[in-house]
């Protein structure tokens, strides 16, 4: 019996220590220190709106009559990820909106699921709270991708023309449990910010890349956003694209040939069951409006006049 106790008092005290070093080195590593509040806002550039859920971060620019391109980011880079399209777009007379997702960039990061319903909802009321005008045209990359194609099957009065860049098609869907998920993200977090250059072909040609996407990550609600989407945003890419198809949009796909994050081949998935415009991209990877922005934006522009 005292053997039974002892042992019981020093796995006790093992389980504590474990415990103590596993939230120490959560501690250490955790970037989430502050919640974002308008006093962080006050001197980023772009407007905020108030949503249902949330303040939305945006930009909006371009003549007030103009015809109207929403652009959509990804998984977790916000919207300065479309800095040289967005700035393209506006110079041939569009008017351009780009915004970041709820839980990234300097947008709320509610307590919510981040599933189809919370994503569609905040690009619907961005278009009614900024009174846009006429059907929109929507371009996603990669999620974003995902997202305007689901947005657009459930709202394809809103839509008139879409452009998909290297569009998600299967789900991030972890193996493990969400909370393990979590801490790995927490203590993870700089494996999470020096990934994002893993996008491109040639890494060291964008200097400076990690350390753009490091602010968002200082606020709280940043991980679990990533973290639920991962596991309650629904990516079906076949089921989605074949919807997409019925409602008789004119779709532009656009792929890097040597995209390692959705891969090249996922392009024959879609145009399986979808009627697009394809536009392969050599000598670029998951980003190729970044790295051939000259043939990638004069193809979209051609897309949009046409």
């Amino acid at each position: 019996m005292k053997i039974l106790k002892v042992s019981i008092i020093i796995l006790i005290f093992l389980v504590g220590a474990a415990s103590l070093i596993l939230y120490g080195f959560y501690e250490s590593n955790n970037k989430e220190k502050r919640i974002l509040t308008d006093a962080d806002r006050k001197d980023i550039p772009g407007s905020f709106i108030k949503l249902s859920k949330g303040i939305t971060h945006y930009e909006l620019k371009g003549p007030e009559n103009g015809e109207v391109v929403i652009l959509v980011h990804g998984f977790s880079v916000p919207y300065y990820i479309w800095d040289g399209t967005y700035e393209y777009l506006v110079s041939k007379g569009y008017k351009v909106l780009r915004y970041d997702m709820y839980g990234r960039g300097y947008s709320d990061r509610p307590n919510l699921t981040y599933d189809k319903e919370l994503y569609n909802n905040q690009l619907l009321e961005l278009i009614s709270g900024l009174k846009l005008q006429g059907k929109v045209n929507l371009a996603g990359v990669s999620f974003g991708g995902a997202i305007i194609t689901n947005f657009t099957c459930a709202h394809p009065d809103v839509v008139n023309k879409v452009i998909l860049i290297d569009p998600a098609y299967q789900n991030q869907n972890p193996n493990a449990p969400r909370f393990l998920t979590m801490y790995n993200e927490a203590v993870n977090s700089e494996k999470r910010a020096k990934g994002q250059v893993t996008d491109f072909k040639y890494p060291k040609q964008y200097p400076g890349w990690e350390k753009r996407y490091l602010p968002q990550m200082r606020f709280k609600g940043f991980r679990n956003a990533l973290v639920s989407t991962m596991y309650d945003y629904n990516v079906q890419g076949r089921q989605s694209n074949a919807c997409l198809n019925s409602t008789n949009k004119q779709v532009l796909l656009i792929w890097g040939k040597d995209d390692q994050t959705v891969p090249f081949r996922f392009s024959d998935s879609i145009r399986s069951v979808l009627k697009v415009d394809f536009f392969p991209v050599t000598d670029a990877a998951h980003l190729p409006f970044l790295e051939k922005p000259d043939s990638v934006n004069a193809k979209i522009a051609a897309f949009l006049k046409r």
